[in-house]
């Protein structure tokens, strides 16, 4: 331990206590150990500090900062350098206002388009996620502001996302949920990590002695704070032997005379807590040296521009019918109210009071002065005659229509998941409409996550922004009218329609369980393998420009490492930039597995004629499959097919290779897994999973703090009662209407009613007690008498 001489000053219970945050932001402080405190903010896509009331849904007010595109949006650049400016942009400001550790980024997988956070994870691929955390977390850290990658691990969903129990076959784990995780603790090294709400294989994360102890810090060689996420912590005990550090917000002490209670009677060493307080200490020291002074006084504009940077790189074209680029004369008709209120970031506790706001209609209004404006339809879903008769006479005058439209907030948000892929009708309605009266239609698309589009063929040219930030109405216009060469290209797949996706009739069946029976098989490793269509596919992004591949060579090193090279050219009329794409297909007749996978990008800028020579490189781990039994990554002896291409099904150039390693796996698992044909099973689950047992819904009698007021309101009345009490008391924030459209309401109720009871003191402490808690849970039980006591316990 590096802070010795610091501990042994401490008494237990201070150590105890320090493991534990001292409000809602910040860590405690011991002035006369010379300790100071650190202050955390979310952070993904911009800072969010709140020096005010604190909350962890972005209800109450944050000061102004620079809103970047989301990581849904980031993504889709594929840009290792953006990525780090960005970070280093928000490791700044942090520096600026006073921020020690950033809440970020997230790297979750996207195992379902459904997810209502989504927006806020980077991929569907392992690979582009890991790089892209890395290189936030790089630029980030360069600044001596602290991060907390997030949410470690299998926080694929939001419904139940706090108490859910994720069960998941080892290889799905290891080559699909952790690897992003995994290089990103290892190449970018982040100071804290957080750990998510859920149950892995029937241990909450907080307690999960396997992720914390045995991956994270023993094989990763994580030498970081691991915090919880606010309200995850589940038994303290456990998680001080898990390996857990800091718990987050401060809970007033409660655990504190259980864990030293623990200490004395020997259930739990001693040196468990003063590791802990050794790795806290260690945070403060690299987290407490930024010097605001070393700020650019310019910072906020300089971060500005880096913004429209990062959402023109973003911006995929997924259709062009020769409409655009638009030309400067051109008699513009924008419609949508998105393009006059727009949504540029996610709902939740990445939510961004930005600094200053461009729409699209000033984007657009800076490139042309023929340009006129109709809102066409309201955020709400329902259709207004008036708006809707407007923006279809002026649509039928003008010379292009570029019509603004996506998911508004209701339909994707953080604390509940999406029930369909689809836009809101009113604004498809629109559409139709309009594009009766005029073929020149260009949609500006908005949107966080995966939608499907079966109107796709209503317009000449879409351009998909995702949730662009702060500068996003900039960005698009720079886009449409050929400033910039648009080159992003889409980072999950978008299908026909939901039921084509592999889990999507079991992925709600029982939140309370979520066994993954897909195994790894989620987005362009399922439609790619099971040979299944998509709308667009994983890698997808059209350009002003057009790109050759030739001249592919594969050489083997030392190493088992293989170098590939290849000649890129730009053999159109315009500069931009192309993202070379690299797969391994795997052809050993071993092993069950994904059909290709991505192993490496290339971002190359080329002028109008010019050709350059890429390099990729791939190592050992590029061609591994991970083997229960030994414990180890091995490579199967066979053949490999080395694949570039534009996209996931675009493959361009190909080249066999052989490799030596370890006999191919015979796996006894269910023909699915090699077929995929058909929806998994549990039966089929059950060959390449231990058997687990099945969750029973809890009823009266089988409440414990586990439970939420959702959950018990079924059968105790007194729960139902304090329901209709927490739905009446929420309204009054939103003018006393009790009204799930509106997606903070919705988004709040859900998030309070179906918080597990142990959590609920931290969030509500003047309402919720633990006594009190306790009490509600002994009631819904049954328990009058047990109930009446546990009010009067201390």
């Amino acid at each position: 331990m590096k802070h010795l001489d610091t501990i042994s000053k401490m008494t237990l219970e201070q150590k105890i206590a320090f493991c534990s945050g001292q409000s809602f932001w910040e860590t405690k402080e011991y002035k006369e150990l010379g300790i100071p405190s650190l202050f955390l903010s979310d952070g993904p896509h911009g800072l969010r500090k709140q020096e005010g009331k604190g909350d962890h849904l972005g209800l109450q007010a944050s000061i102004a900062t620079t809103c970047f595109p989301t990581a849904s949006a980031v993504s889709t650049a594929w840009d290792r350098n953006l990525t780090y400016k960005m970070g280093e942009a928000i490791g700044n400001e942090a520096v600026k206002l006073g921020v020690n550790v950033v809440l970020g980024p997230g790297t979750n997988m996207k195992r379902n388009p459904l997810c209502g956070r989504n927006f806020e994870y980077f991929s569907e691929d392992p690979f582009l996620s890991g790089v892209l955390s890395t290189s936030w977390i790089n630029g980030c850290q360069s600044t001596g502001t602290g991060v907390s990658l997030k949410h470690f691990a299998l926080n694929n969903q939001e419904l139940k996302r706090m108490s859910t129990d994720v069960r998941v076959d080892d290889r799905a784990m290891r080559e699909y949920y952790l690897p992003a995780f995994e290089m990103a603790v290892k190449e970018g090294k982040p100071t804290t990590i957080m750990c998510a709400y859920n149950k892995v294989e029937g241990s909450y994360c907080s307690d999960n002695k396997t992720l914390i102890t045995d991956i994270l810090r023993k094989e990763w060689g994580f030498d970081g704070v691991v915090i919880t996420d606010w309200g995850a912590m589940n038994d303290r005990i456990e998680a001080f032997k898990a390996g857990v550090d800091l718990e987050m917000p401060g809970s007033e002490g409660r655990f504190d005379q259980e864990v030293k209670a623990a200490v004395e009677n020997g259930d739990v060493k001693e040196e468990f807590i003063d590791e802990c307080v050794d790795r806290l200490l260690s945070l403060i020291e690299r987290t407490t040296s930024q010097k605001q002074e070393d700020v650019s006084d310019n910072l906020f504009q300089e971060n500005h521009e880096l913004a429209r940077q990062i959402a023109q790189a973003s911006g995929v074209l997924l259709k062009n019918d020769s409409l655009l680029p638009l030309q400067k004369d051109t008699k513009v008709a924008v419609i949508g109210k998105l393009a006059e209120t727009p949504r540029y970031q996610g709902s939740g506790s990445s939510q961004v009071t930005p600094t200053r706001l461009t729409n699209l209609l000033a984007g657009i209004k800076s490139y042309t002065e023929h340009m006129t404006y109709e809102q066409g339809y309201t955020i709400e879903d329902k259709v207004e005659e008036s708006l809707h008769e407007k923006a279809v006479k002026l649509a039928e005058s003008a010379d292009v229509v570029v019509l603004c439209i996506g998911l508004t907030d209701i339909f994707e948000s953080e604390g509940f998941d999406r029930t369909h892929l689809r836009l809101p009708k009113n604004q498809i309605q629109l559409l139709q409409d309009i594009s009766n009266v005029q073929e020149n239609v260009v949609i500006v698309l908005v949107g966080g996550s995966a939608i499907e589009m079966p109107w796709e063929n209503k317009a000449k040219a879409i351009l998909h922004m995702q949730l662009a930030g702060q500068a996003g109405g900039q960005a698009a216009a720079d886009l449409l009218f050929g400033t910039v060469n648009p080159s992003g290209k889409l980072t999950e797949s978008y299908p026909l329609e939901y039921s084509d996706v592999v889990n999507s009739s079991y992925y709600q069946e029982n939140p309370k369980q979520t066994p993954y029976l897909e195994s790894m098989y989620c987005g362009y490793r399922y439609f790619t393998s099971a040979g299944k269509k998509v709308r667009y596919p994983f890698g997808y992004g059209l350009s002003y420009t057009t790109y050759e591949y030739s001249n592919m060579e594969v050489q083997r090193g030392e190493n088992e490492e293989v170098t590939v090279t290849a000649t890129i050219k730009n053999s159109g009329q315009m500069a931009g930039y192309e993202i070379v794409q690299l797969y391994v297909s795997p052809k050993t007749g071993g092993a069950y597995r994904p059909k290709r996978e991505l192993k490496e990008f290339v971002k190359l800028y080329l002028e109008p004629g010019e050709s350059k020579e890429v390099t990729i490189n791939l190592n050992r781990r590029s061609f591994t499959i991970y083997d229960k039994k030994k414990s180890d990554w091995i490579v199967e002896s066979g053949e490999y097919i080395i694949q570039l291409g534009a996209d996931c099904e675009n493959i361009l150039l190909e080249k066999k290779i052989f490799l030596e390693g370890n006999s191919p796996v015979s796996i006894d698992s269910s023909d699915w897994y090699d077929t995929l044909q058909g929806i998994p099973t549990k039966k089929d689950f059950l060959t390449i999973h231990e058997p687990y047992p099945e969750y029973v819904p809890q009823t009266k009698g089988s409440y414990d703090l586990s439970s939420s007021i959702k959950e018990m309101k079924e059968t105790s009345i007194l729960c139902r009662f304090i329901y209709k009490g927490i739905e009446k008391k929420l309204a009054k924030q939103f003018g006393g209407k009790v009204d799930y459209s509106n997606p903070e309401y919705k988004m709040l109720m859900d998030s309070a009613s179906d918080t597990p009871m142990r959590a609920l003191p931290l969030f509500a402490p003047d309402q919720m007690s633990v006594p009190i808690v306790q009490f509600i849970v002994d009631i819904a039980n049954g328990n009058l008498f047990r109930g009446v006591k546990s009010l009067f316990k201390k």
